[in-house]
């Protein structure tokens, strides 16, 4: 089986057609609306999904709508047909990202990394990631101890090595 990331999720409903509201976690968010292929899952049981198409989309209003084919690969068109999927993820096969350029990371590559510190101090794995606005963060978890330590590659953020599952940062364990 194909390793699938979660892109986006279904919101709500449009119209009374049988359009959704997708709440996209791409970059731009319409990214989301690029892939025409997608598995429908819900979240809580990933065994309970299938393969959909996405047929139509667009940005409306600052949200993105959809159309998207049900379990019968038929158009959805019937608004308590797409209600019912409300909540439930919207997943790609890993495969069919683009390869980053040089220096640029998918998100979900840099969670579970160790950091540490350019004087070799563990400062935790990363948790997760968020963003201030100016830049993206990483959520460091060391025990009970939450460092957030901006994302800024070269100043602070020294190397990324996937290989070797290790971020280098000039970072201090007391900041």
């Amino acid at each position: 089986m194909s390793h699938r990331l979660t892109l986006g999720r279904v919101a709500g409903v449009y119209g009374v057609k049988g359009w959704v509201k997708l709440q996209s976690f791409t970059r731009p968010a319409d990214n989301l609306l690029e892939y025409r292929d997608v598995w429908i899952v819900d979240g809580n049981d990933a065994t309970d999904g299938f393969e959909a198409k996405l047929t139509e989309g667009r940005i409306h209003g600052g949200t993105l709508v959809a159309r998207l084919t049900g379990p019968d690969r038929q158009v959805i068109e019937d608004r308590d047909v797409a209600a019912a999927m409300i909540g439930r993820e919207i997943q790609v096969d890993r495969s069919r990202l683009p390869k980053p350029d040089e220096g640029e990371f998918y998100w979900f590559d840099l969670v579970g990394l160790a950091v540490r510190n350019e004087e070799g101090v563990m400062l935790g794995k990363v948790e997760s990631l968020t963003s201030n606005g100016a830049q993206d963060v990483l959520v460091v978890q060391d025990g009970e101890t939450e460092r957030l330590i901006p994302f800024v590659q070269g100043p602070i953020i020294r190397s990324v090595n996937l290989e070797t599952n290790e971020i280098v940062a000039d970072w201090q364990p007391d900041y």
